[in-house]
């Protein structure tokens, strides 16, 4: 079919009987496989001090995974710029960038990525790196990565990499209308969490499109959103395995960090049935029930790209569903037996 690209984001994601090391392995193993189906971008995201994920440190893992791909685009969905220093996450995105030219992508985003407790260790305060300053850091970050908007600024000063030949992508993240409108007024590329399922998506999306300015990287808007995604043979085995995700989920918004447990635990859990009837927007299903679902979100949203996140326990259910949704969105590079690849 005629359609936008797709992307993938991936957590790490540590499985009640997994380790911090497999997690990563299996993160580079979808990377991967992401790389070899057609998918245009493999994102990791920033967060802390969390029980399932092994995702800490961005800049770090996206070395690795860039340098076990070729092709596909690498990057930070994202890196969480009220944690850094402006001119260290420019110098880690320049070295990633002079190492590998034109793979690396540097979305970033302004919520901590963790606890408030766990918020101001890292920064080393509570008040260090205010979300207040998000706008000045991130043309700080813009410009030390070559892309200058004012007069004055880190860049008049600093350096990020002694000679570059090549800039990074810069994408602003959100899930509100202040990144949106923001990243608008930047002319930046704008991907929104829809993955959180946290609501406003379609008003975050409009914002960002009114507000957009032309800028030196975009003449026009360029929206990106995201969506929990798991494809299997049937809607049942879908939703099955989406079962410990909405756990976890359902823990997360009671205040609690549950494990990812395996399906038949998820589903004979205590709480699992205040956890199933909580709402969500997560698009489960056969193929071509999931890819009749994005397709319906690109069209709502207006989309140039989708990026798709597979919360799957295990490693295989998140592989073939990518494989599956791959085929049916005719990626290339996803025409092979689907079956026959995944026993490998």
């Amino acid at each position: 079919m005629d359609s936008i690209p797709l992307s993938v984001l991936d957590l790490a994601t540590v499985s009640s009987d997994a380790t911090s090391s497999q997690a990563l392995r299996e993160a580079t193993l979808v990377a991967q496989r992401a790389e070899e189906l057609g998918y245009s971008r493999f994102w990791v995201a920033e967060h802390h001090n969390m029980n399932t994920v092994a995702s800490t440190s961005p800049a770090v893992l996206i070395a690795h995974v860039a340098a076990s791909t070729e092709r596909i685009k690498v990057g930070s969905g994202g890196v969480m710029l009220p944690n850094h220093a402006p001119l260290v996450i420019a110098e880690q995105f320049a070295l990633l960038e002079a190492l590998h030219p034109g793979r690396i992508d540097l979305g970033i985003g302004r919520a901590p990525g963790s606890d408030r407790q766990t918020m101001a260790v890292i920064r080393g305060s509570a008040a260090a790196l205010s979300v207040e300053d998000f706008p000045r850091d991130l043309v700080d970050v813009m410009g030390l990565l070559g892309d200058v908007r004012t007069d004055h600024g880190l860049w008049n000063k600093f350096s990020a990499t002694p000679v570059a030949t090549s800039s990074p992508a810069v994408i602003l993240l959100g899930s509100s209308g202040f990144s949106a409108q923001l990243s608008g007024v930047l002319g930046l590329p704008f991907a929104f969490a829809n993955h959180f399922d946290t609501g406003g998506t379609l008003e975050a999306v409009r914002l960002y499109r009114e507000a957009f300015r032309p800028s030196p990287i975009l003449n026009e808007p360029y929206t990106i959103v995201s969506a929990s995604v798991i494809a299997a043979g049937t809607s049942e085995e879908a939703e099955k395995l989406a079962a410990p995700s909405r756990l976890r989920k359902y823990g997360m918004r009671t205040g609690r960090f549950l494990p990812l447990c395996p399906p038949d635990e998820a589903l004979s859990h205590p709480e699992w049935e205040r956890a199933a009837s909580m709402p969500n927007n997560a698009i489960n299903g056969t193929a071509d029930e999931v890819v009749a679902g994005l397709s319906e979100l690109a069209e709502e949203t207006e989309a140039k790209e989708l990026f798709v996140y597979g919360p799957t326990y295990g490693i295989q259910e998140r592989l073939l569903s990518l494989e599956l949704i791959a085929k049916r969105w005719e990626l290339e590079g996803s025409a092979m037996d689907v079956e026959n690849d995944i026993s490998k």
